[in-house]
Formats: structure tokens, C-alpha cells, sequence
């Protein structure tokens, strides 16, 4: 039970390493102000196509619910601009769909 520690340790370092290796040489590097309004639409972005993917992938009967969920939360993160908030309600209604419509 012990060996799994090293173990575990090592790849610990892999992972974080190449992240903050990074972080720290960059950290005094100034972007344009181009390049920082590009990079401010990633997490969205990435949000996006997870969403999109699931929608595509869930199973049919899911369907109704997932296209509700994308839908009120497309409009919460239009409406407010706060990705948790947006993510939450898309959870939410899924969920209110799947329980009283499903």
C-alpha cells in the first residue's frame, strides 16, 4: 500500500509542472489588449462545446430536457454574464424537466 505513494507523487509533478512553469515565466509578460479580450472568451467557449456535445451525444428520451437546459441557460448567460450562474440553471431546469415532465 505504500509503493502507491511515490507513485501517486510523481504524477503529482508531471501534471503540475507544465502548468506552472508556464504561469511563472509568463507572469510579467503584458499581452495586447487584443489578445486579452480573445483569451477572456475561452472559458465560455469551452463551456460551449461541452455543452454541445452532450446535447448531440445524450440519449433521445433526454433530449426535451437537455435542449431546456441549453436554452434558459444560453438566456442566463446572456442575461447576466456569470458562467457558474448560467451552468447552475442549465442544471436546474434539466433536472425540473427530467423530474416532472420525464
Amino acid at each position: 500500500m505504500n509503493s502507491y505513494i511515490p507513485i501517486v507523487l510523481g504524477m503529482a509533478l508531471v501534471i503540475y509542472i507544465p502548468r506552472v512553469v508556464p504561469l511563472l515565466l509568463l507572469k510579467k509578460l503584458k499581452l495586447r489588449p487584443e489578445m486579452m479580450k480573445f483569451l477572456q472568451f475561452i472559458p465560455y467557449t469551452s463551456l460551449s462545446i461541452l455543452i454541445a456535445r452532450g446535447i448531440l451525444t445524450s440519449d433521445p428520451v433526454l433530449l426535451p430536457a437537455a435542449a431546456a437546459g441549453i436554452a434558459l441557460s444560453g438566456l442566463m448567460a446572456y442575461w447576466r454574464g456569470n458562467l457558474v450562474l448560467s451552468v447552475l440553471t442549465g442544471i436546474a431546469i434539466s433536472f425540473l424537466v427530467i423530474t416532472y415532465l420525464g
